[in-house]
């Protein structure tokens, strides 16, 4: 199965994936809104501020919507939520926009929403987590009773996430992931790309991957001696399409202040072009 910009999915019992029109490099077919209920509703990541995908929430929703949740306020997924909330009066959730980074600065939530905050309409309830890491303003939503998890782009199908210091934070992320294995999530619902069926696999396979990624960055490390960003992304991405590693630059930092926050690296000074190094190489023996 395949998604397109538009198309409309029942994903779950009260839940309706509907695909927004902004496909592109980083959003897949688009970034996905979740409208949740049997009316009235509650509308998980608006999407961005385009006047078709937001008259058909209006449409699908027969207007009667209770809440407007945003997972986080990167521009593909919370701009919409102020021209529905003045539509239909609904509740604008989430937390609010943090000052790094490429955010919707509009999104102004009328109930700010923290770890554990419980949201509800007819018999469907969500409970908020606190999961930052791809945004320190990071929530998902766990579908009480049903194990379904709305991750927006702390979890994806299909392509790992860019943590994007500095307000993406490696450590943060990994910790986030590891809160989640502690959760009732049996499927996850992203916010780009197709339902992953086995939720706490995927989580597995993620915490692995990126714990892989950083040991291959202590290894480039380890054989290069010293390094700046730009150059080592060569080395320690050699397994991504060149075209990407503009954008996993952001992620690489990330685990490099993630080790150096473990006290395992160092750099030599504080700005973009800094060398680093590991703060006791080993050597072979001779």
């Amino acid at each position: 199965m395949s998604l397109s910009s538009g198309q409309l999915d029942h994903i779950a019992p009260g839940v309706r994936r509907l695909v927004a029109r902004n496909p592109g490099f980083m959003t897949g077919p688009g970034t996905n809104t979740y409208l949740v209920g049997d009316g009235p509703y509650l509308v998980i990541d608006p999407g961005p501020e385009d006047e078709v995908h937001i008259e058909r929430i209006l449409q699908e929703t027969g207007r009667h919507i209770e809440a407007v949740l945003a997972t986080h306020t990167h521009p593909d997924h919370s701009p919409a939520a102020g021209t529905l909330a003045r539509a239909t009066g609904a509740k604008v959730m989430g937390k609010p926009a943090p000052v790094h980074g490429r955010q919707d600065a509009g999104f102004a939530p009328s109930n700010v929403l923290n770890d554990g905050d419980r949201v509800t309409v007819g018999e469907y309830a969500l409970r908020a987590l606190h999961t930052p890491g791809h945004a320190s303003n990071h929530l998902c939503y766990l579908l009480e009773g049903a194990g379904l998890l709305f991750t927006g782009d702390h979890l994806m199908q299909g392509s790992t996430v860019v943590i994007g210091p500095p307000d993406g934070s490696m450590g943060d992320y990994l910790r986030s992931l590891e809160r989640l294995q502690k959760e009732p999530a049996t499927r996850i619902a992203p916010g780009h790309g197709l339902v992953i069926e086995d939720a706490q696999a995927e989580i597995v396979r993620i915490v692995a991957h990126r714990l892989q990624r950083e040991a291959k960055v202590v290894e480039r490390l380890s054989r290069l001696g010293s390094s700046s960003v730009a150059t080592l992304v060569v080395s320690v991405y050699d397994d991504v399409d060149p075209r990407l590693h503009p954008v996993a630059q952001g992620s690489l930092l990330a685990h490099l202040l993630k080790l150096e926050q473990d006290g395992r690296v160092l750099r030599d000074s504080s700005d973009s072009n800094a060398l680093w190094s590991l703060k006791h190489p080993s050597h072979p023996p001779r």
